[in-house]
């Protein structure tokens, strides 16, 4: 079955990211298989709750998590959803479906003094990987940009005169980042270095030492590794570095709505995730504070 239609919905229309249909397109392909192997059908549109359900036990005896299991019923209560907006179909068979249980994943961040290490203790090579890697881990620390957002940005983002940095985040969204003085250092260095360099792709601004565009692995890499120095925490990502970026500004009493801006949420509700770090250094505050905690 094509699914050429709704994925041409979800970038056109919703603007989605290319990686984020993809992700549809392998949940509905996976699904298709499901039905096609256990009920001989390739008809999505005509399946009931019944059947859906099926797929889902056999998904979590698979061993899937919960977390990742409701994300392809996500994808497949979006795709029928599309089907009810054009007339395909007259009901939704997941429209009572409630999702699975999922634990709470906290995500801990690093540390001032760990991310201060890293930026100020640890050696960074004077030639092009070492000023690009500085770079990296300044920017994610300094505007908690995500991870696609880093890689797809290109030379043209970076306002030297406003000492600012366009990002488009999800959904083609566009917003404005300030750049504080060691990063701006930082780059101006990094720029020298990549004029250096026999460019493949002249408009991206990170690029691999061949002078290629700079992939999501590899910067996931670059983060874990330097930061496995400093820190002795399970999760080293560029996820946690954008956690960290958020919490110690609201550790230091930054606004939430400001704070939300900065990451690019659409909503207050996805930035107060990162609040129980700065509601734990409020309640310490309170305690050493407050006269009657005294007692």
């Amino acid at each position: 079955m094509s699914f050429k239609a709704f994925t041409d919905y979800l970038l056109l229309e919703k603007n989605y990211s290319k990686l984020t249909v993809i992700a549809y397109q392998n949940d509905l392909m996976n699904f298709e298989q499901f039905i096609k192997a256990e009920y001989d059908s390739e008809d999505v549109k005509s399946v009931n709750y019944p059947q859906i359900r099926n797929w889902i036990v056999s998904l979590v005896e698979s061993n899937i998590s919960n977390r990742s299991i409701n994300r392809k019923i996500s994808s497949l209560n979006t795709y029928f959803k599309f089907l009810l907006k054009i007339g395909e179909t007259d009901k939704n068979p997941l429209a009572k479906h409630k999702a699975l249980k999922t634990s709470k994943k906290i995500q801990v961040p690093f540390s001032e003094t760990e991310i201060n290490m890293v930026l100020d203790e640890l050696h960074f090579e004077d030639d092009f990987e070492g000023i690009r890697n500085k770079l990296i881990i300044e920017l994610f620390y300094s505007t908690g940009i995500r991870r696609i957002e880093l890689v797809e940005l290109k030379l043209s983002s970076i306002d030297f005169d406003t000492k600012t940095l366009k990002v488009l985040g999800k959904r083609n969204k566009e917003r404005i980042v300030p750049l504080i003085k060691p990063v701006l250092d930082t780059m101006v260095k990094y720029l020298k270095v990549r004029s250096q360099l026999k460019c493949v792709d002249i408009n991206n601004l990170f690029l691999t030492k061949k002078g290629v565009k700079i992939y999501e692995t590899l910067v996931y890499r670059i983060i874990n590794e330097y930061f496995s120095i400093a820190s002795t925490k399970l999760k080293k990502s560029p996820h946690i570095l954008r956690h960290s970026f958020a919490t110690h500004l609201l550790n230091q009493g930054a606004d939430l709505n400001a704070v939300k801006e900065l990451l690019g949420h659409s909503s207050l509700a996805a930035t107060q995730v990162y609040t129980h770090n700065s509601i734990a250094e409020l309640k310490k505050v309170h305690i050493n504070s407050h006269p009657r905690s005294k007692k």
